[in-house]
């Protein structure tokens, strides 16, 4: 049986799913073809956002790594922690000790709004506050004192929520959550007493998901109110495209519904309050040394359909701000980037040259190859067109004129000799039939590329593994324990993360 030897850089669910999708469909071919997959990540912990961008109290969205653990414990997946590209190895390292390479890396870094006084102190990117909320290595856990009476999101879209609920949340209700006891502490000590989560349009062009949305009006000791008039769908669009999206798409009717009933609240004297704010656009973040407050302008839709400034403007009191208008993936060293789209320029996964012809051995997948848009379980069938690309390329794997193999998410994942019979669950919204096959031992050691082993030896370096990763969660669990919190509470510093490996590495 033929063996495909592949690297997957980065182990969030695009590179997971890019991992489960190899070795599924390579079993399916005629004939089988076998695959070891690497999966590298320059963290030492799996999982992506899922661990490190899902908010803590969203616990049925995080037992998606139940799922993904299954990916990881298949004896053909080894993972490589704490390996940086880049840094610790490059791109023609990866070129040559594997037969492909997948990057599938996200996107890291939130875009810029480009206004004056965006980097006071007290202005901040929203992925700054969100890694800090979930405990991400690169993220000193002291990096935030919530010393803000008012604060304003900029955003509409689930980040935006997740960051708001966060601020205006009772953080006694995070006790029973993942969230690291500094971070709990610091949100224990937060003076915020109101949130504006705003948006250059209106709620017909809101990109947050109406269960998201809901949850907002749900929290305890929390007056949601909307701006005045702001919820009128017609008052600032001269198009009626906004009446006409609510009248005929069921997701924007769903989020319109939730608005205009806040609209209608009256406020209750709450202790917190989040304030929705629509067709207003930042014009200046004010502040001599630090933020004091922030200049918005009115917005409107022509009857051209531009968005454009009304030339009225209103000052906001807040001291801190956080912008949420985006994501952008940064380029890895050495790996074609378009800087306008802010992707691996590719065809169906497979990476192009400058020349527009694929580059042999080099594959993408996730937010890297088609930008930040859909939900986590968009990145299975974006994996799985770029491993169909990848055994077409490599394995004789069905080209564009051949019978396709079943939808991927149906297939099984081969049964290893040591997990014979010992199936593992999906996580909560995946389809039973796609099941994940794994060990049930807690020590696995698929020999992966022993080429690569051996470069990393050569180099010093000492990856972290997933019986290392075994052993943090094993800490995480002992720690909720001793502070009588949950099922388990993330470690606080990438140190406390390495100690827990048995090593020293900072």
């Amino acid at each position: 049986m033929k063996t495909l030897n592949v690297a997957v850089v980065g182990s969030g669910p695009a590179g997971l799913y890019t991992a489960e999708a190899l070795i599924k469909q390579g079993a399916a071919l005629d004939p089988p073809c076998s695959v070891q997959v690497d999966v590298l990540d320059r963290l030492p912990t799996p999982y992506g956002l899922v661990r490190y961008g899902v908010a803590p109290d969203h616990k049925s969205i995080k037992s998606i790594a139940d799922y993904l653990r299954g990916v990881l414990e298949h004896d053909g997946v080894r993972f490589l922690g704490a390996v940086h590209l880049g840094e610790d190895v490059t791109r023609d390292d990866l070129i040559s000790c594997y037969d492909a390479v997948v990057y599938a890396t996200g996107a890291m870094r939130d875009r810029r709004m480009g206004i004056p006084g965006e980097d006071l102190p007290g202005s901040f990117a929203a992925t700054d506050f969100v890694n800090w909320y979930c405990g991400h290595p690169d993220v000193d856990p002291e990096r935030f004192v919530v010393d803000a009476e008012s604060v304003a999101v900029i955003g509409v879209g689930n980040v935006a929520v997740d960051v708001a609920r966060i601020l205006v949340r009772d953080p006694e209700e995070l006790r029973e959550t993942d969230v690291s006891q500094p971070v709990l502490d610091a949100l224990i000590a937060s003076k915020v007493r109101e949130v504006h989560m705003i948006g250059r349009r209106g709620p017909a062009q809101a990109k947050f998901t109406t269960k998201e949305l809901r949850e907002l009006g749900e929290l305890a000791g929390v007056d949601v109110v909307v701006g005045d008039g702001e919820a009128d769908l017609d008052a600032f669009d001269a198009t009626g495209d906004s009446s006409r999206l609510a009248a005929a798409d069921r997701h924007v009717r769903g989020n319109y519904t939730v608005i205009s009933n806040w609209a209608e609240r009256a406020p209750t004297g709450a202790a917190r309050r989040l304030t929705v704010r629509f067709w207003l656009s930042p014009a200046e973040i004010n502040g001599t040394n630090r933020v004091e407050g922030l200049t918005l302008e009115r917005t409107r839709l022509g009857s051209d359909g531009r968005l454009t400034g009304t030339g009225q403007f209103e000052q906001l009191p807040v001291q801190m701000v956080l912008r949420s208008v985006g994501y952008q993936s940064v380029p890895l060293p050495g790996v074609p980037f378009d800087e306008r789209s802010h992707t691996v320029p590719n065809a169906d996964g497979r990476v192009l040259g400058p020349d527009g012809q694929p580059l042999p051995g080099e594959y993408v997948a996730g937010w890297l190859k088609r930008g930040p848009t859909g939900v986590i379980g968009t990145n299975k069938s974006d994996a799985a067109q770029t491993v169909r690309s990848l055994l077409a390329d490599l394995a004789g794997g069905p080209g564009p004129d051949d019978v396709q193999l079943p939808r991927p998410g149906l297939l099984r994942l081969p049964q290893s000799q040591e997990a014979a019979g010992a199936a593992v669950g999906g996580a909560a919204g995946e389809p039973e039939a796609a099941g994940v096959i794994g060990t049930a031992a807690a020590v696995r050691g698929p020999a992966g590329c022993e080429r690569f082993t051996a470069l990393l030896a050569e180099r010093g370096i000492t990856p972290i593994g997933y019986e290392d990763w075994l052993k943090i969660e094993t800490a995480e669990k002992d720690l909720a324990a001793a502070l009588g919190r949950g099922s388990r509470v993330k470690l606080a510093s990438r140190a406390e993360i390495h100690l827990a490996c048995g090593l020293r590495k900072p």
